[in-house]
């Protein structure tokens, strides 16, 4: 099929594989690629001089396109742009942040810029900061979600109504039927997460690809809002967690008990 979104990006189909911080390495974003989608490598929890290996493994990997997923509320966010420019990546998707910030920066660089955002209003904004597409993303996504807890197949269509540009939907799509009822609503191509971390080529651990695998209702809730929302796995983790609100938590506890749950990856050979 063809489309906006498979003409922006040259891809046979619309179908954007998420960036996933440590999930989404260059094996699964050429993966994505070679079969016709569109990979993504996950910067966000990638030291500077890692990215750049990822990318460089991954231009080998495909000859098809690949890009990278920036979450600009990390530090060293202007090396890791610098990379992206010198490494000829041509696709970025920014998230977590203001998309006026490298949406200039990076289009002087000849790259195409897409922006994640939860809500009409953040729709809208980054249109007028002139990104070339926007991912707007549901309640039902895993990661870090909108506060505004929005459910995906109702801010398609309000988004759809106010957006000129091209439109992806994202947030529990797993499935054709899924990515049909996404583009019936307006969507023009979609993002899939849990999906592709459950696949072989995902640098996620085997135990976590079952546990999303058999996760069923009512096992993920989404928490930690005073900080930034997020959808957790039901697990030891999420009960300290849990444990601790019973306490009233100041935001600098939550922070604290928030890095217990972080693993900043270092992987090379993913």
């Amino acid at each position: 099929m063809e489309n906006k979104i498979t003409k922006l990006f040259n891809i046979q189909y619309p179908i954007i594989q998420a960036g996933m911080v440590w999930n989404s390495g260059w094996r699964l974003a050429s993966a994505v690629s070679n079969a016709g989608g569109l990979g993504l490598i996950g910067a966000g929890s990638m030291y500077p001089d890692v990215l750049r290996e990822h990318i460089q493994k991954c231009k080998k990997a495909t000859q098809k396109p690949f890009g990278v997923n920036v979450p600009m509320l990390y530090p060293n966010i202007e090396e890791i742009m610098n990379i992206i420019v010198e490494e000829d990546v041509k696709i970025v998707f920014t998230s977590a942040g203001n998309p006026k910030t490298w949406t200039s920066f990076l289009h002087e660089k000849g790259i195409v810029v897409v922006h994640v955002v939860s809500s009409v209003a953040f729709a809208l904004k980054s249109e007028l900061a002139g990104v070339d597409a926007v991912v707007a993303e549901g309640f039902e996504a895993g990661g870090h979600n909108g506060r505004e807890e929005t459910t995906t197949f109702t801010l398609i269509p309000m988004v759809k109504e106010k957006l000129k540009i091209p439109l992806i939907a994202a947030g529990g799509i797993a499935t054709g039927r899924g990515m049909l009822a996404a583009m019936v609503l307006g969507a023009d191509g979609v993002q899939i997460g849990s999906r592709f971390v459950a696949s072989h080529e995902s640098s996620a651990h085997l135990n976590f690809k079952e546990k999303v695998v058999n996760t069923q209702d009512g096992d993920t809730v989404l928490t930690l809002k005073e900080l930034a929302p997020v959808r957790l796995i039901k697990n030891k983790f999420f009960n300290d967690l849990n444990a601790l609100y019973q306490q009233c938590p100041t935001a600098e506890q939550l922070k604290e008990k928030r890095k217990t749950g972080t693993i900043k990856s270092q992987k090379r050979h993913v």
